[in-house]
């Protein structure tokens, strides 16, 4: 039984969710809600958003972090170049850079940035802008919640030095294959990482994207204790 410490995790569909803590505090992981296709009408307007950690820029990403940035004012946290062309659209003052392997604290939320194995750009005017490098995030909620966010991404060794280090309680991983990870690659990343609860994401938004929860079943089912929770938009832990 997962015991989620008084926090709570939302999946807004594709890879965006917001986190809760239990005094209130709101933070989006990636920031694809008005314009999500699987984001429920219900999530659209929120009461307050304190901070969005944003895994690169990619439009499924990205998505109406500018929106969102004005009208609710959030800090902003994204790779070093992506942080910087977000800054240069007037939220210089909301930005937060940051590098792999640095953290950071913002309200009740401890925030790591670790790898990825992905690409990252901004599309703008019909032209690609590099954005840095793609991200995942470990972030810790009140209580020693610990969450970790893969972003887009293969399957990496180095997944194995996550799981020594950070022990996330829970893990979001893709399982959508074509851009990211399929349910095999997914299920040898839930071995690496040691974790026992997994939502899976970026998938079934687009017909490219095939992998499904059953699929990453099949694929895990020699992990002893491994929780799978598919979770539909709206829905949360």
């Amino acid at each position: 039984m997962l015991d989620m410490k008084g926090n709570k995790i939302t999946f807004f569909g594709h890879s965006t969710f917001s986190l809760t803590t239990r005094a209130g505090e709101v933070a989006l992981l990636d920031s694809w809600v008005t314009t999500n296709p699987k984001c429920p009408d219900s999530l659209k307007k929120m009461k307050r958003l304190d901070a969005i950690f944003l895994t690169h820029a990619h439009s499924d990403h990205l998505g109406d972090l500018l929106a969102l940035a004005t009208k609710y004012k959030p800090a902003i946290v994204a790779i070093f170049e992506t942080a910087k062309w977000i800054g240069t659209r007037g939220f210089s003052d909301q930005v937060k850079p940051m590098g792999k392997g640095g953290t950071l604290r913002l309200g009740e939320f401890e925030v790591t940035m670790t790898h990825a194995f992905h690409s990252n750009s901004i599309e703008e005017n019909g032209k690609l802008i590099y954005g840095g490098e793609p991200a995942s995030f470990i972030v810790r909620m009140p209580g020693g919640l610990t969450v970790f966010h893969a972003g887009d991404t293969a399957v990496f060794g180095d997944m194995q030095l996550i799981a020594e280090l950070y022990k996330p309680d829970i893990a979001c991983l893709p399982i959508g294959d074509n851009f990211t990870m399929g349910p095999r690659e997914a299920a040898h990343a839930i071995r690496l990482l040691g974790v026992k609860h997994v939502i899976p994401m970026h998938y079934g938004t687009f017909p490219v994207l095939t992998g499904t929860p059953e699929a990453l079943r099949a694929e895990s089912k020699d992990v002893a204790g491994l929780e799978i929770h598919a979770l539909k938009p709206g829905e949360s832990l």
